[in-house]
């Protein structure tokens, strides 16, 4: 689009690299709770950071005026990208590649933005916040009435052998439900009003950048005030079949993260940071680290102005694409063994760098990605078929 704001671009990279790290390093490593340094950086933030950008980007590609002026027919589009999202990430699920695909989870998200399209940034800031410190309380709520999860990847097989544990999965119980990542939508689309209406501006990207990162601080200083007593330590180990003495095992367990939700059976787990847990610190630390990552991207653009940012932040213009050959290629033979394959010492640098080379390849050329460039040709068609008149 016009006016790109290539600091987006950059965060999109920084998110696709990170969730290449989470699904190719070593979890096992030197730093604490025995889990490497590297995957605990990266894991549960570089995919919220992915969540964060597709509400900013949401907002970005089509600004608010267009919004008011046909709010049917926008939502007509985005509806089309949800499902063509949605349907790529179902048929990604098929082969077995390891990974547990985010595509169709992010499509019913796009669906929560339906009735906020034309909101401003702080109706959209506020239903961020009440909706990540609700939204989990409600989900500790509901899951013990729920069927037991599969922990199946969404694809074509789930969705005919069982259409709704798989509803149950999306919106609640799986990887990525959709009921508390909303949060990540809500408060992308917020972050991304404001860029459209005053731009990557000092008086944005500053306050974005010193709110968001005391914020990330303080929720992991909260995790670690609540989890330094002992009481609450041995309720926490009661809820997966530990005794008091057994912290470090589930330390270790939960630095590698969960499933998309954290163990039912105690309140005080809404208060504990762990990737993917879906609680209340989760969701402020993730939010607030990806929103802090997206501020350092808009000034880091800004400042050092003279650097090929476009080439170099090429790949997060085609993330859709990078992603879903990143899955492809794991399930191949190449991702059992050799320089590609998961916990290896290449495994890594060889996806970021084919991602970085390929991205920038395609801005020189002045070409989208090729999945991007079918959801953008399949979007824009629902306005122009609308509006051609039939012949006899």
């Amino acid at each position: 689009m016009a006016g790109r704001l290539v600091g987006v671009d950059l965060a999109r990279t920084l998110a696709l690299l990170g969730m290449f790290a989470a699904h190719l390093v070593e979890q096992e490593g030197p730093g604490p709770g025995g889990v490497s340094w590297v995957f605990q950086t990266v894991a549960g933030r570089s995919s919220a950071l992915f969540a964060v950008l597709a509400g900013v980007s949401l907002v970005l590609a089509s600004p608010r005026t267009e919004v008011l002026a046909d709010p049917r027919l926008h939502r007509r589009r985005v509806l089309v990208r949800a499902a063509l999202v949605g349907g790529l990430g179902l048929l990604l699920g098929l082969p077995s590649s390891g990974i547990a695909v985010i595509l169709t989870y992010y499509g019913l998200l796009f669906c929560c933005a339906l009735p906020v399209l034309s909101w401003r940034a702080a109706p959209l800031a506020w239903l961020a916040l009440t909706w990540g410190l609700l939204t989990p309380v409600l989900s500790l709520i509901l899951r013990p009435a729920l069927p037991e999860p599969t922990l199946a990847v969404p694809s074509l097989a789930t969705l005919l052998t069982g259409p709704l544990q798989l509803l149950g999965e999306l919106l609640v119980t799986g990887y990525y439900p959709v009921l508390t990542w909303a949060t990540y939508l809500f408060a992308g689309m917020a972050v991304g009003r404001v860029l459209h209406d005053r731009g990557p501006v000092p008086g944005v990207t500053r306050p974005l950048v010193l709110a968001s990162g005391a914020t990330a601080v303080l929720a992991l200083g909260v995790s670690r005030l609540v989890t330094r007593s002992e009481e609450v330590r041995t309720s926490l180990l009661a809820t997966v079949g530990l005794g008091p003495g057994d912290w470090a095992v589930l330390d270790h367990q939960r630095r590698t993260g969960f499933y998309g939700t954290h163990p039912e059976g105690s309140p005080w787990w809404l208060g504990v940071w762990a990737p993917h847990s879906g609680s209340v610190v989760d969701l402020v630390h993730t939010t607030a680290a990806a929103t802090f990552v997206l501020g350092c991207c808009l000034i880091l653009v800004r400042v050092f102005s003279v650097l090929p940012w476009a080439l170099l932040a090429g790949a997060g213009r085609a993330t859709l694409s990078l992603y879903s050959a990143h899955v492809v290629l794991l399930a191949t033979p190449l991702g059992d063994a050799g320089p590609w394959a998961p916990d290896t010492s290449t495994g890594l640098l060889a996806h970021s760098l084919l991602a970085l080379v390929v991205g920038a390849m395609l801005v020189a050329v002045g070409r989208r990605g090729p999945l991007e460039a079918v959801v953008s040709a399949a979007v824009r068609s629902v306005g122009t078929t609308a509006a051609t008149p039939a012949t006899s």
